[in-house]
């Protein structure tokens, strides 16, 4: 069995002996200074023993046998402001200290509110691994993509530039622990985020047909810290928390702020870019906050490709007309990215607290496809494989006969050359008509879309007694409006535009939740509440060109904009479905010495289209002596099929390696009749059986945590292999409203047909020294995992979907990482290892590889900071794909790392109180 190594930092150790053998003692009771009532579930430390607990139901916590003198005690409690107060400790006496605490924004850094809904705790108290990132983390780098930052800080979560692709390039898909993207549940928070309208059709493999969230949306300016919970919790949170949650807490001062410009580009050009970015705190009323945060960036296209074999032929046979690189593999131009983000919060009484939070993002994303040769492609260019040159009869397209009327010639190609006599009197006769008239040395379409992100969370909570409640609402919406240039729909002959608006997806997500939380005893917590939520999934209908049947479509060209044929009126539409969940959890734990903690929780979840499920949880953790402690999750999950898996259609063009030329692969509704033919039935919800169990050392300034993790899942959704489309099949999916299947060579659709099991081991060790100056801190990040199909269906699953699921990511990674700060220079350096994967674009499998990170920052004052680095900053590249000329893509296309080399960046910042 093979593992995975994972953790988290930040750590509340239990009492040292040393500590524990001296003889005074320490009563702390926490108040709520409006009302002088105990507060339970505070948190209580002594920061420089070492030493703490949580307040009682009366908000008392006892610390015994301490050493004479004075000791410093920080108080903390979400919703209030954190307390610092001093003690003096008499050898045989108790002192009592009382600590009001004020309310105020929300303040959690070091605790962690996911995976539970009882007390927060730090990530080593935890009964499952979550990494508590902070915004240091994020900003230390020169991405400003939180989804790159992500990539960078822990080794489980991997996301990767797409060099060529459909939608994938505009929302990337990203996997953690070797899942899918929507086997990821996304908090903001607390609060479920929506999906993205985007659907992965081309994607990693392992990310194909997966409908998960824009986080690209969310600036990391905005964030005061990032929890990622590395265990399965559906039982918790609901559908798709099979990978795990992701819990992004916006920051919330009610002062101070920042601003940052950040520049930079690849070392060997393309990527130049810049962001400017902000956040500023803001006071509402007399406790409450506004904080808002904008960001404001744009980032050039790169190219790192070589000449095509088969332009390079055309180029040496006299065709000048060819663009070198003909197609191009690299970065997507990035332009008018913007993102707003506002966080509020106002206190409605002693008690009761209204919030809300809100975000506006949008941006445009364009990248190219793949090159159209002007011999060769199929339904444009020629239908013979480039034997000879398609011909359109407009006498024969006119009065509808396909007799010949205007008797146009047959033009041979020879050696990449078509016969230049023949071609000549096409080009002359009105009547014949050939597309080397408009693009004598082919086209590369040029496709993107424009992204357009927003969300509105509000509600209240408060707190009667031992009963916290909360009821909130969320809007979420997000859509990609498509285009696409330097392209045609070759069924409409001359008159064909070459730019077309093909459509529209839009993921619209509301959710209601009402939630309680019950504090029983010091020993047991309950929590119970209701989810009502509503997915609507649109498809908007594309321009009139971009999807209709021209008068040459008879003979053989092709109908739809040619890359991304448009959304005809029957393929458009609106699905929705609304579903209804009731949830309970239950904690218990030892008050007195707090070593051992038991949590259980239980969801029934019904959907209106296909049921209902039932998913439940058991998680413990026992602290033995010395700093250890063990934990471990048994628990169910489950994933429902989105409305846009279960009815988008999508045309995407593939390189066919065998065929050495493009196909249009077609992906339909599994309910469509071509699809039942090869099997296919309305989607069922996936599940899973998680199982993790780990481990937990502090010693001193020493952290390191081990956990192993196994999910097992069942009828998992995914798309099948593609399967060859017969004539009478092509006639069925036109009359189902997809026009452009006259030209489809292939088609796929989704299927609950297999299991997998993805097993692994991830494991975080830090040590931060306080004996050695300059504050250095080490720290190392390690996962390993594995993922094997158990059983599928061979009529459904090939070979390579097979491998793409099993090898398609890097089974192992790790970031080793140390900073340095002395005086006012702080230095980072990183390096990180990616292990091997397998690219079924290539068809090959590629070595992995070592990247080095570098950053030197200054003070300059107190405010301002001025800070030089590089992301892989020794220029690594991987390893050349030896049949680059095939396609031109000199790089694996699925480098987890991309493939453009270095990047060098500046960033000023400044900060005020």
């Amino acid at each position: 069995m093979r593992t995975i190594l994972l953790a988290a930092a930040l750590a509340l150790p239990v009492a040292p002996a040393e500590v524990l053998a001296q003889s005074g003692g320490l009563d702390v009771i926490v108040l709520n200074a409006g009302t002088g009532a105990g507060l339970p579930r505070a948190q209580v430390t002594l920061p420089g023993l070492g030493y703490g607990g949580i307040t009682d139901v009366e908000g008392h916590f006892h610390m015994p046998n301490l050493r004479s003198g004075p000791v410093a005690v920080e108080v903390r409690l979400l919703g209030y402001g954190i307390a610092q107060r001093e003690a003096t400790i008499v050898d045989d006496s108790v002192v009592v200290l009382e600590v009001p605490l004020t309310r105020t924004v929300i303040s959690v850094a070091g605790l962690v509110a996911v995976g539970s809904r009882s007390r927060p705790r730090t990530v080593t108290e935890s009964m499952v691994p979550i990494d508590a990132i902070p915004p240091s983390e994020l900003l230390g780098q020169g991405d400003t993509d939180i989804d790159d930052l992500l990539r960078t800080t822990i080794p489980s979560y991997n996301v990767n530039p797409q060099a060529v692709g459909d939608a994938a390039r505009i929302i990337r898909p990203a996997n953690l622990r070797g899942l899918a993207p929507d086997h990821t549940l996304v908090l903001v928070n607390g609060k479920r985020r929506h999906r993205a309208a985007v659907i992965t059709w081309s994607g990693n493999g392992v990310a194909d047909g997966a409908q998960g969230p824009d986080l690209s949306s969310i600036p990391a300016i905005a964030l005061r810290q990032v929890e990622v919970l590395r265990d399965g919790a559906s039982a918790q949170y609901g559908s798709d928390a099979i990978a795990g949650v992701m819990n992004f807490h916006l920051k919330d001062a009610r002062s101070g702020g920042a601003l940052e410009v950040r520049g930079g580009g690849f070392g060997e050009g393309g990527g130049e870019g810049y962001t400017i970015s902000g956040n500023t705190g803001l006071p509402l009323g007399a406790t409450g906050f506004a904080n808002l945060s904008a960001e404001y960036g744009r980032s050039n296209s790169s190219s790192r490709s070589v000449q095509r074999a088969d332009a390079a032929l055309l180029v040496s046979r006299g065709n000048t007309h060819v663009r070198d690189p003909a197609q191009v593999w690299g970065a997507p131009e990035i332009e008018d990215d913007l993102k707003l983000w506002g966080n509020f919060g106002y206190f409605l009484g002693s008690a009761t607290k209204a919030y809300a939070h809100a975000n506006l993002a949008s941006q445009r994303v364009t990248g190219g496809f793949f090159y159209r040769n002007p011999n060769t492609r199929s339904g444009v260019f020629s239908l013979d494989g480039g034997e000879t040159l398609l011909i359109g009869d407009l006498l024969d397209a006119q009065d509808g006969i396909l007799d010949g009327s205007a008797g146009c010639p047959v033009v041979r190609v020879t050696d990449g050359l078509p016969d230049p006599a023949a071609l000549q009197q096409v080009l002359s006769d009105p009547n014949c008509f050939t597309f080397q008239e408009l693009f004598p040395g082919g086209f590369t379409p040029q496709f993107g879309g424009d992204v357009r992100d927003a969300s509105l969370v509000a509600g209240v909570e408060g707190q009667v007694g031992r009963l916290h409640w909360d009821v909130s609402g969320n809007y979420g919406e997000n859509e990609v409006d498509f285009f696409i240039f330097n392209t045609v729909n070759a069924s409409l002959g001359r008159a064909t535009p070459t730019e077309f608006d093909p459509g529209l997806y839009r993921q619209v997500d509301i959710d209601l939740h009402v939630d309680a939380a019950y504090t029983v005893s010091d020993m047991l917590d309950l929590a119970a509440g209701v989810e009502w939520r509503d997915e609507h999934f649109t498809i908007g209908i594309g321009q009139d060109e971009s999807w209709t049947l021209g008068r040459l479509a008879p003979q053989g060209f092709s109908a739809g904009s040619n890359g991304f044929p448009g959304f005809s009126p029957i393929a458009a539409g609106d699905w929705r479905r609304t579903n209804t969940a009731f949830y309970a959890d239950a904690e218990l734990r030892d008050y007195r010495n707090d070593r051992w903690t038991l949590g259980g929780a239980l969801r029934f979840e019904n959907f209106e289209d296909f049921g209902s499920t039932l998913n439940g949880k058991l998680a413990g953790r026992y602290a033995l002596t010395g700093g250890l402690a063990l934990r471990g999750s048994l628990s169910t999950g489950f994933r429902a099929p989105t409305p846009g898996q279960q009815n988008a259609f999508n045309v995407s063009t593939l390189f066919d390696r065998n065929l050495g030329d493009l196909v249009n692969s077609g992906t339909i509704p599994s309910t469509s009749r071509v699809a039942a033919l090869r099997g296919g039935l309305p989607l069922d919800a996936e599940k899973s059986r998680n199982f993790a169990a780990g481990a937990v050392l502090e010693r001193g300034d020493f952290l390191l945590t081990a956990d192993y993790f196994r999910v097992a899942l069942f009828d998992r959704i995914a798309l099948t292999q593609r399967f060859n489309l017969t004539p009478d099949e092509q006639t069925r999916l036109v009359e189902e409203g997809i026009v452009s299947a006259r030209n489809l060579q292939e088609f796929r659709f989704f299927t609950n047909d297999f299991s997998t099991r993805t097993q692994g081991l991830d494991v975080v060790a830090t040590y931060a020294p306080a004996s050695l100056a300059g504050g250095t801190a080490l720290s190392l990040a390690f996962n390993h995992t594995q993922t094997r199909v158990t059983t599928f269906d061979p009529d459904k699953l090939d070979d390579t979907r097979i491998r793409q699921l099993e090898e398609g990511l890097p089974g192992t990674r790790w970031i080793l990482t140390g900073k340095h700060a002395l005086g006012r220079v702080s230095l980072l350096g990183r390096l990180s290892y990616y292990a091997g994967w397998f690219d079924a674009r290539d068809d090959l499998s590629y070595p992995g590889a070592h990247l080095v990170d570098l950053e030197a920052s200054w003070s300059i004052g107190e405010s301002l900071t001025f800070t030089a680095g590089g992301q892989n900053a020794l220029n690594r590249y991987p390893e050349e794909n030896p049949g680059a000329t095939f396609s031109g893509n000199r790089y694996g296309p699925g480098s987890p790392f991309g493939s453009n080399g270095g990047f060098y960046y500046l960033r000023l910042a400044y900060r005020w109180d």
